[in-house]
């Protein structure tokens, strides 16, 4: 009789970029929910929701995920390190009489994939599952300091771009990328139920008349890829522009007419791999399941 597979276990990885926010006080979660483009009425301990905050003209400023602390009456902000101040600043300009208080931690972050990690590891952080995709993975806000590190935040970044997802700092362009064109709709980062938030107006109006030119779509390519914003070409023709990439992959925002053409970069081919969940809003056939494959033969 043959021994069992062994179990693989999770992907567990420290985020060193990224940074905590805690937002206390009686009206925490009005004060949010006015503000940003997730429905944070419907956020609790154990839940968590990725959300942006934009500009009155509807732009992108920064995106985070937001969780409840199950032992303490606040919501934590899981945000970029280099953004944590930035953020706390441009939200308290809105604070007014209302009871908040918005202050920078110094929590860590930790990311799991792959399998669901261990029970011990969940029940010693503050942890949730990534919101956007079922096979995202778990987001560990101050986790255990003895919490087995099993991969790297290169491998992380590596998963993610596999997946499509963005990551604000590295594929947002702060004022100009609208939400809907990082995906955010398709990923639940906005809620149309809830009623109004800065820059809703503008969000709404490119939902529901259908006007959005571009996404964020992944590629790859068999040599690797530049710098981003790098431009993305067809027949000579630019059709967008590289984001973040790792090796032979990476995410670009481009012209949704055009991801199903041929397509350079740097003098090199390039294929974009709309996955099953972003195929149907490019209005092309279904490229790849889930996952964004690597890179082409």
């Amino acid at each position: 009789m043959s021994a069992p597979a062994p179990m693989i276990q999770a992907h567990v990885a420290p985020l060193a970029s990224r940074a905590v926010l805690k937002l206390s006080g009686a009206d925490r979660v009005r004060f949010l929910q006015g503000l940003v483009t997730a429905d944070i009425a419907a956020v609790e301990a154990g839940l968590g929701t990725w959300s942006a905050f934009l500009t009155p003209q509807g732009r992108w400023q920064a995106d985070f995920f937001v969780t409840a602390d199950p032992d303490d009456a606040c919501l934590l902000l899981d945000c970029a390190a280099t953004q944590a101040e930035s953020l706390r600043t441009l939200l308290l300009r809105f604070r007014l009489r209302a009871d908040v208080q918005l202050e920078l931690t110094g929590l860590s972050v930790h990311v799991a994939w792959g399998n669901d990690p261990d029970s011990a590891i969940l029940e010693n952080a503050i942890a949730f599952r990534d919101p956007r995709l079922e096979n995202a993975g778990w987001r560990l806000i101050d986790a255990a300091p003895d919490t087995p590190l099993t991969a790297s935040e290169l491998e992380y970044n590596q998963h993610r771009l596999m997946l499509g997802l963005p990551d604000g700092v590295q594929d947002c362009e702060p004022g100009r990328t609208l939400p809907a064109e990082a995906n955010m709709d398709l990923l639940g980062g906005i809620s149309w139920q809830k009623g109004c938030f800065l820059g809703q107006e503008v969000t709404a109006r490119m939902h529901y008349r259908t006007l959005l030119k571009r996404r964020m779509v992944p590629v790859a390519s068999t040599h690797p890829l530049p710098a981003p914003g790098t431009s993305i070409t067809h027949d000579g023709v630019e059709v967008g522009q590289l984001r973040s990439s790792h090796d032979h992959i990476g995410l670009a925002l481009l012209k949704v007419d055009a991801t199903d053409k041929p397509l350079h970069c740097n003098g090199h081919a390039l294929i974009a791999r709309p996955p099953a969940w972003l195929a149907p809003a490019l209005k092309v056939p279904d490229k790849a399941p889930d996952r964004a494959p690597s890179a082409p033969e």
